[in-house]
């Protein structure tokens, strides 16, 4: 026990802001590896054998850090040394872990991504206090810093929800985690939780399964795939059902966490899927320490744009140079002329109605590509019950009939914040702040132009996305979607937020095309708050009718 102590010590002296406590930390790992590594000899680091520990084992864990670290650590002291001494290790003739991905998203290219020292000053207080708070900056967070004032926002949330003392237990929290990303097939998010809700003394018998995790875990599957699939199907039945289960049930403010972190998962889970974000380099899917083979060097070469299927894409794009220049002035002009239409005359009650529930049933048949992505759930399916439940359109034609949510009647600035912060003291300011950080960011930029005004076309994609989820606003005009919102984009949108699972690269690639990825990536923000909001609206009106 105590030289598991003393390795986690050396681990977290590498987070420090100091200087002095990082390079003592430094040299124990360096101690540590090079002393494994002369004991096991050359050759590289045998597989592990499962279910016992061994030297092996412990230089398996020790190098896999070091990968990570070598690569994905704000300080360049530890990114220097780490890499220096996997190289020592590689001397000795010690297999080293390779990553399998070159970058942390397979839709945009790693060059394009933020390379770590060369950050400006803001950006790096922010990766440092991520990193010194985590441990780790993981490929959400290397995306999201695209954005800042919203990445802030985002990880102070993410922080308070899941390591500031609150209503659920610290391992509890990891687990729902798992739970709300198993239910999109998420394997990126429910790997990162497996080990963080291991690190903070998770039964890993849980993780056989979720009829394995305590029963008070297992009455939240139903609401956790209603609000993943069909929030508007949740009522205050569902709310009972978890407060007054015996000894099994749940407080006001335990259930209160429980939405949040099932709606800020679930959302996740969406923007994962919607970048494309990579396995991280330490879980399953992110390294490997087997050669390449000269097969799977060309493979590696092409899913990272090296190649010559890169070149002809380059190819393709310099060819569509002018038309997607001209797709971007489209737009600019179509929003012009909607503002125009706005200035010059109100459009009736009677018309924005229609105009709403023609772009609902419209909607339906907005459809995921066919061609979607294989993926294998088996290790997935295991935390969730009822792997067939997925997204169904609101209110499809001869089905059971669900009316139409006016935003009116309960929203999230007069009613939801304040049940809220009500029952999980500061949540409420915290989440208020991260929706109004995506809604409202902008550059005024569009691709390559300047001071442009993009209120109309953020407010089209919110909108469209609650429209989707049955969510009406009186005062909007649902005609301004299609005008903004071209057929691709929408499939996309509809495959992000309902189906996440589906979204592919070809996908990614076939909405606005001249469009720059940090633009891309500020969609899936939207996308990500639009939603989460979306499920919040149904779950806390469903509490607030338990109440009442």
């Amino acid at each position: 026990m105590a030289g598991r102590t003393g390795a986690a010590g050396r681990w977290d002296g590498l987070c420090s802001r100091d200087p002095g406590r990082r390079q003592a930390a430094l040299d124990g790992v360096r101690q540590a590896v090079l002393s494994l590594s002369e004991r096991l000899g050359g050759g590289g680091p045998p597989a592990p054998s499962p279910g016992c520990s061994s030297p092996a084992d412990g230089l398996n864990e020790y190098l896999v850090r070091l990968l990570v670290l070598s690569r994905r650590c704000p300080f360049s002291d530890v990114r220097d040394k780490c890499g220096a001494i996997l190289q020592v290790v590689q001397e000795m003739g010690v297999r080293i872990p390779r990553p399998l991905a070159e970058g942390p998203s397979e839709f945009i290219p790693e060059k394009e991504i933020l390379r770590l020292g060369r950050e400006d000053a803001e950006i790096r207080v922010l990766l440092i206090e991520a990193f010194a708070t985590l441990g780790r900056l993981d490929n959400v967070t290397l995306l999201m810093v695209f954005h800042p004032q919203y990445l802030d926002s985002f990880l102070k949330t993410q922080h308070y929800l899941m390591h500031v003392d609150g209503p659920l237990p610290y391992c509890y929290r990891h687990y729902i985690a798992i739970m709300a990303a198993a239910q999109h097939q998420c394997s990126y998010l429910v790997n990162l939780h497996v080990n963080d809700f291991l690190q903070v003394g998770g039964d890993p018998k849980w993780l056989a399964g979720l009829d394995s995790a305590p029963l008070k875990l297992q009455t939240l599957s139903e609401v956790n795939k209603i609000l993943a699939h069909r929030p508007w199907l949740i009522t205050k039945d569902h709310i009972e059902k978890l407060l007054k289960a015996e000894e099994h049930g749940w407080s006001l403010a335990e259930l209160i966490h429980v939405v949040v972190l099932l709606t800020h998962y679930h959302s996740l889970a969406s923007f994962t899927f919607g970048c494309g974000i990579n396995p991280e380099l330490r879980c399953d899917g992110g390294h490997s320490f087997q050669l390449p083979s000269v097969g799977n060097c060309y493979l590696f070469a092409i899913t990272n744009g090296n190649n010559a299927v890169e070149e002809r894409l380059n190819v393709q794009v310099g060819s569509e140079g002018t038309e997607t220049t001209c797709e971007v002035e489209a737009l600019m002009e179509k929003m012009k002329r909607l503002q125009e239409c706005r200035d010059e005359e109100e459009t009736s009650q009677e018309e924005m109605a229609t105009r709403f529930e023609r772009e609902k049933t419209e909607s339906f048949f907005v459809a995921p590509s066919e061609n979607e992505k294989s993926i294998d759930t088996r290790e997935i399916s295991r935390h969730f019950e009822d792997p067939s439940y997925g997204y169904k359109d609101f209110c499809r034609h001869g089905e059971q009939y669900v009316p139409t949510f006016r935003a009116q009647d309960y929203t999230w600035e007069d009613h939801g914040y304040s049940l809220v912060n009500r029952l999980y003291p500061d949540v409420g300011q915290l989440l208020d702040e991260k929706f109004q950080k995506a809604y409202n960011l902008t550059y005024n930029t569009m691709a390559m132009h300047k001071d442009v005004d993009t209120s109309m076309l953020r407010r089209a994609i919110w909108n469209y996305i609650h429209c989707m989820f049955g969510i009406k606003y009186d005062d909007y005009d649902y005609g301004e979607i299609n005008h903004l919102l071209d057929r691709n984009f929408k499939v996309y949108i509809k495959t992000v937020v309902c189906s996440p699972a589906k979204t592919t690269k070809r996908m990614y690639d076939s909405f606005w095309r001249q469009f720059k990825h940090s633009e891309k990536i500020h969609v899936n923000l939207l996308l990500m708050e639009a939603r989460m909001q979306a499920e919040l609206l149904y779950a806390l009106t469903a509490i607030t009718r338990y109440l009442t």
